[in-house]
């Protein structure tokens, strides 16, 4: 399948990205992967490669790190690329940007000043599990991730004991052991 570059209208575009197999993406993620005039990723290193495999040139397009340490730094940044007539992709580390993922504050900022944002909707992690968890699904409810003290923790799981439906959370494997 060829990948079909095209200008895109100034603004933000949230790409989703695999959460495992690099072919699980869409086919629009890779279009706006290889239109936009600006590329931002949590993980600059995660998404370089991800285009590398889909044969998308990275060209002369800046390729900016925008994650929970420098998003107060970078926000302003890519702000000014998207006022200057730019259109800005956004890829999390892997699935939906703004699952668990600290694009939050850049999706904010770019809405508090009026300024276009889309998505190309693809790879949930917690969806995923949802479907192979032959759990109920028509009631359910993402927590995110869950504090790491084992106090902070328990608290958690108590004011979510009473929700009506699947729980839904994200864990490191290194800490999942712990967690259950």
């Amino acid at each position: 399948t060829k990948v079909n570059k095209s200008e895109l209208t100034p603004g933000l575009y949230l790409v989703a990205t695999p959460i495992g197999n690099a072919r699980d993406i869409t086919l629009r993620a890779l279009d706006i992967l290889a239109s936009a005039d600006v590329l931002a990723a949590e993980d600059t290193r995660s998404l370089r490669r991800l285009i590398e495999i889909h044969g998308i040139a990275l060209s002369n397009r800046p390729l900016l790190a925008y994650h929970e340490h420098n998003g107060a730094r970078m926000r302003p940044v890519l702000l000014d690329h998207i006022d200057n007539g730019r259109s800005v992709a956004y890829a999390s580390e892997a699935g939906t940007p703004m699952i668990s993922d600290p694009g939050f504050d850049l999706l904010r900022a770019v809405r508090e000043g009026e300024q276009a944002a889309t998505t190309a909707p693809g790879a949930s992690a917690a969806i995923a599990a949802l479907t192979l968890a032959g759990l109920p699904t028509d009631r359910f409810f993402f927590a995110g991730f869950l504090p790491n003290a084992r106090g902070a923790r328990k608290k958690a799981l108590g004011e979510l004991a009473n929700i009506p439906g699947t729980l839904v959370f994200y864990e490191s494997p290194r800490r999942l052991a712990a967690m259950l």
